[in-house]
């Protein structure tokens, strides 16, 4: 039965769904309708779903011209779960956050297979993209399914795991040129997940089985979460020790092998970086096995957000500012330069222990309009002369590329730059993280 489903995706006869249409939904919505699939867009967010309709992008990395090229007429959307009944392929791209506990929350991927068993048709490919802890296409899907719908996974429906990489505000890799990890439940699934994923992806890699697709996926933020915060640490080091962090770094980077630069921050954010590793914590307890590794770099990275607002009133100190009367103008809320996603930022963290202070926060960020910290709405400033001279200390927390940092320095009283964005500037007035100049 399988030789059916695999003539219809090698034809592009395939219908293909695609629930939830964020950051890594949408833009494979694109590409697979770019590449002559139709595609049925769902989303429980009535919201974007007119937006789309509209033919107007809410996510930066797509412009409104990709919406309009496709918007129904190969790519269709709506909020009603009863289209899947008419898709031969579902691919799951919803949030897999952390709940109040810091424990794994898969209550959307759960929302969408209690869904997806209603509707479901017999020879159904489902491809699960959010990230998550190994065991989870097996235990949340292929079990339930086979329980609830008595489908035998590799005959009757179809399973496999291929973990997003999607990196906001990269102009170099996108979803067609990113090489795309996939496992299968079987290796009919595999194929059968191989032959769609390599219609709109240059570069596909399958592995023997689910649990390793779902693996590699937290192996590759957990890598980046551990080292980012090593050298958060070490930042913190060189601030004590008065050495500079960033000429450490440039100079270990000259090392033709062996070593990869990481650079020093206010702390990690992002839908990826802070919470996957803490998925796999999760799952290796359950096994009996403690993950010191990463229990220590979570430990040290909320650490950060902490420490910056320690230095901050250091400063005000030292200016003999008293914080009930001081303004730190903060630069930048994203969670990283040149997008507008606020997801697990650590600018968040540093404002709430900031207005906590009693401190007046002020803030600029080109893609964030306003913002509620602490149930107070705050709406960003505009970047000039007047409001950076009215501030105590500027805080540059994220370095969009659009924002003047000489200008912010020559009307800056004291600038306590987190992300060296006023390297090149010289200047008595900028303090670094991780050491002056």
């Amino acid at each position: 039965m399988s030789q059916i489903l695999m003539q219809k995706i090698r034809d592009k006869e395939a219908i293909i769904a695609v629930v939830g249409l964020g950051y890594v939904g949408l833009p494979m919505a694109i590409a697979i309708a770019n590449a002559g699939y139709k595609v049925l867009g769902i989303d429980i967010s009535e919201e974007r779903i007119d937006t789309l309709n509209k033919g107007i992008s809410y996510i930066i990395d797509i412009e409104n011209e990709e919406i309009e090229k496709v918007i129904n007429k190969m790519l269709f959307t709506c909020k009603d779960f009863s289209v899947l009944s008419s898709a031969d392929v579902i691919n799951i791209c919803v949030p897999t956050p952390l709940d109040q506990l810091e424990k794994p929350d898969v209550s959307h991927v759960e929302d969408v297979i209690n869904q997806l068993i209603k509707y479901m048709r017999n020879e159904t490919l489902i491809i699960l993209t959010s990230t998550t802890y190994p065991g989870t296409t097996e235990e949340l899907i292929i079990q339930r399914i086979e329980e609830e719908t008595h489908y035998k996974v590799g005959s009757d429906f179809f399973a496999c795991f291929s973990p997003e990489r999607i990196n906001p505000g990269s102009v170099d890799f996108k979803t067609t040129n990113t090489p795309r990890v996939i496992g299968g439940a079987t290796s009919i699934c595999l194929d059968l997940g191989v032959a769609l994923y390599s219609k709109f992806t240059e570069f596909i890699f399958p592995v023997r089985s689910l649990k390793v697709a779902e693996m590699s996926k937290l192996l590759e933020n957990s890598f980046r979460f551990i080292n980012i915060t090593m050298i958060n640490e070490l930042a913190l080091i060189c601030d004590e020790m008065n050495i500079n962090v960033w000429e450490v770094i440039e100079a270990a980077s000259t090392k033709p092998y062996g070593f990869m630069p990481f650079f020093p921050g206010p702390g990690i954010g992002g839908h990826c970086i802070p919470v996957d590793p803490i998925y796999l914590l999760w799952k290796a307890k359950s096994y009996n096995i403690d993950c010191r590794f990463i229990e220590l770099a979570d430990q040290t990275n909320r650490k950060m957000s902490t420490y910056i607002v320690k230095k901050v009133l250091e400063i005000l100190k030292t200016a003999e500012v008293v914080p009930i009367d001081a303004i730190v103008y903060v630069i930048g809320i994203t969670y990283k330069k040149d997008i507008d996603d606020l997801r697990e930022s650590p600018a968040l963290e540093i404002m709430q222990q900031l207005m906590n202070n009693k401190i007046h926060v002020r803030y600029y960020d080109p893609y964030i309009d306003q913002i509620e910290i602490a149930g107070e709405i705050l709406y960003a400033q505009y970047l000039d002369e007047d409001s950076i001279k009215e501030a105590d200390v500027v805080l540059i927390v994220t370095e969009h590329s659009c924002i003047n940092y000489d200008l912010i320095v020559r009307n800056g009283k004291i600038i306590y730059d987190t992300r060296n964005a006023t390297r090149g500037i010289e200047s008595n007035n900028i303090i670094l993280l991780g050491g002056n100049r």
